[in-house]
């Protein structure tokens, strides 16, 4: 039989279901792997694998090189029965043999590994048996000092407040170029239009259109064939190209690179190839010094990154407030607990204050009035109200006395009890419930499934669309020039045929790529 074992990766840098269908599809072909299941607001992915094929280590490695961040959880496991220590004193190998030799033969403890590198002990046991308490004894008994891994209790992987910022410092950029392009362009429309009026009612020559136009401040040329409306934008273009569309390279670089194609490549492919184009048509227009200037489409690159940008700004925004639920639900639970020995007849004999994963199975906790109840149990002593509005929504204080059973995160009001530990660390409600919302975000929702694959076919065939447009248009061109001729802008006899048969075919395909991008915002 194969064994199974499971682990969760920390991933950041997800944003959207088509990452987490990307994660997904490229692990599942991995040897070794069996299952995994990604969950984007929580930010982790649980994978079931064959540890004779694969490591954790070499799964959150296989999830980095897709261009996310990934990080191994250790406490993450089976919740009971694993704990990670930090054991201070040891010197040599033997003092690792000592304590895991020790450890092993201990009744309860399943599987024991130190590292004297790191003075770690990893340790795994039947919490029916023994608890970590007891595990801590051990060590402490054999002379060396010893105390719990501290766990991240801040649930900071769940901030997307880095990303937001992120994004909307990459709006606030292109907007801020992008509102003088599109003035300038709807200037040039409004002067185009009322030109054609004046045109269609005095019957105007071409030449005395030629004159009117080159008179228009835009169209003036600073150097032949680069006219200020061009060279204004094309300054705008290329700060909204590098800072705007900095994020958008660097995954479209990382989904390349695994011969994915998402939708930061296509908007990559769209903003780069409309900006290179522009340029190589004013270089040549420069070179040919030509008296008609070009059409460019630096409007285009800033006015895409607006709307991408914002579209994700919002999306970041609209996660970071479901995983601030998970944050203040994990919030809610209590970091430390006072356990308390008892004599005959109840009567106190000592106590002390531990961390709550300390607490074991059985044990006997005191709440003071205001404290929090750090684990589920059942009363043994004492007399009480209780909030528990956490869990059932009555704000009105329930009645605990002793055979009553208490929720981990509720709060004891006004009277101390002391309660018998019935479930601890991840079996308690709180704990549960953290989980089922984190399980909830995980699964995804039929149509969630379908648009993930869809993305996946949609950018593909967008490029190969334009690129068909682009070879079209030249067939088109060269079979029957006039088609082109009837629709190509400015266009005049001074240009090879040739010449504008390729530059129209570019604007078609250009157009097209261009005009599939925001698709991407209705899929989000």
């Amino acid at each position: 039989t194969k064994t199974v074992s499971k682990c969760y990766v920390q991933v950041t840098g997800m944003t959207c279901a088509s990452c987490v269908a990307n994660i997904e599809r490229n692990l599942r072909r991995e040897d070794g792997i069996h299952s995994i299941l990604v969950a984007l607001m929580a930010g982790k992915a649980e994978v079931r694998y064959n540890p004779a094929v694969i490591q954790p280590s070499a799964i959150a490695e296989l999830i980095r090189e897709l261009g996310f961040g990934a990080t191994v959880l250790e406490n993450c496991g089976e919740g009971d029965g694993v704990l990670e220590l930090v054991v201070r004193g040891m010197t040599c190998a033997s003092c690792v043999h000592k304590i895991e030799s020790t450890l092993m033969k201990t009744d309860g403890v399943l599987y024991c590994s130190v590292a004297l590198a790191t003075n770690k002990a990893h340790i795994k046991y039947d919490p029916e048996i023994i608890g970590p308490r007891d595990v801590i004894q051990v060590i402490k008994d054999l002379g060396f000092t010893t105390s719990l891994v501290k766990k991240d209790r801040s649930a900071s992987h769940l901030d997307h407040k880095q990303e937001i910022r992120q994004w909307k410092r990459s709006f606030v950029v292109s907007l801020v170029f992008c509102i003088p392009v599109m003035g300038l362009m709807i200037y040039m429309m409004v002067m185009d239009s009322q030109l054609s009026d004046a045109h269609a009612h005095h019957n105007m020559s071409d030449e005395e259109m030629e004159a009117i136009h080159s008179s228009m401040v835009l169209e003036y040329q600073l150097l032949p064939g680069l006219s200020v409306m061009n060279f204004v934008s094309f300054l705008l273009c290329v700060p909204v190209q590098v800072f705007g569309g900095w994020h958008f390279y660097i995954q479209a670089y990382k989904a390349l690179k695994h011969k994915t194609a998402n939708m930061d490549v296509l908007i990559v492919l769209a903003t780069s190839i409309a900006f290179v184009y522009s340029v190589v048509i004013l270089l040549v227009a420069m070179a040919e010094k030509a008296k008609v200037n070009p059409v460019t489409f630096f409007d285009t690159p800033p006015m895409l990154f607006v709307f991408i940008s914002l579209g994700r700004w919002l999306e970041h925004v609209a996660k970071g407030k479901t995983s601030e639920a998970l944050a203040r639900l994990i919030s809610l639970q209590a970091t430390e607990a006072t356990i308390v020995t008892l004599g005959p007849d109840n009567v106190l004999l000592s106590e002390e204050q531990v961390d709550v994963e300390l607490v074991q199975r059985g044990d006997i906790v005191k709440v003071v009035p205001g404290g929090k109840f750090p684990v589920d149990g059942r009363v043994i002593e004492g007399h009480s109200m209780v909030d528990e509005s956490l869990i059932t929504g009555e704000a009105m204080p329930v009645t605990k006395k002793a055979g009553n059973t208490v929720i981990a995160g509720s709060i004891n009001q006004n009277g101390s009890l002391l309660i018998s530990a019935t479930h601890v660390g991840a079996d308690t409600t709180l704990s549960q419930i953290v989980k089922l919302v984190e399980e909830a975000q995980t699964s995804k929702a039929p149509i969630q499934q379908f648009a993930d694959k869809l993305s996946g076919y949609f950018v593909p065939s967008i490029v190969a669309v334009s690129v068909v447009t682009l070879f079209a248009w030249i067939i088109i061109g060269f079979v029957d020039f006039e088609i082109v001729e009837r629709y190509f802008l400015g266009y005049n006899k001074s240009i090879s045929a040739a010449e504008v048969i390729i530059r129209f075919a570019f604007q078609a395909s250009i157009t097209v790529l261009c005009i599939a991008c925001p698709c991407s915002l209705g899929l989000a």
